[in-house]
């Protein structure tokens, strides 16, 4: 293969309401609308030189849910610049009374451990004690 793509330019997501996705996406991730356009579709970005990287496209409030096990987009994934800004952004959402499942990558909903990191307290404060890393010893 001589030829590849350098990343993904974007991701389309089929909504109820583009209004309501559009404004959890700017509230939320703090995205910019490239463009909307009522009652049909919203053009959003993490980059303001990028016209989008997501299109939110409505189906209208009866459009049915994707069931379990069907297929289609599972999920998508930002990359931030550090732990502790996904720290931040966690408290956030918190902060903002959005449910989040603690339990997402623990042993008997994907067959691993979780990932770890700084938010650990918070997240299982009723659970196991959480192994804490270890330093790494420089060679």
């Amino acid at each position: 293969m001589s030829k590849r793509p350098m990343y993904l330019q974007h991701v389309n997501i089929y909504v109820r309401n583009a209004e309501r996705a559009k404004e959890w996406y700017e509230e939320m991730l703090g995205l910019h609308t490239y463009e909307y356009r009522p009652g049909w579709a919203a053009f959003m970005s993490a980059d303001t030189e990028q016209s989008h990287e997501v299109a939110l496209m409505q189906l209208g409030d009866d459009a049915p849910l994707q069931q379990k096990g069907q297929v289609g987009l599972n999920h998508m994934a930002w990359r931030l610049e550090s732990l502790d800004d996904l720290k931040d952004f966690y408290h956030r959402i918190k902060a903002k009374g959005w449910p989040i499942d603690y339990h997402i990558f623990s042993r008997d909903k994907v067959g691993r451990g979780r990932f770890p990191g700084p938010w650990d307290a918070e997240i299982r404060p009723d659970g196991p004690p959480v192994r804490q890393a270890q330093p790494v010893a420089a060679e």
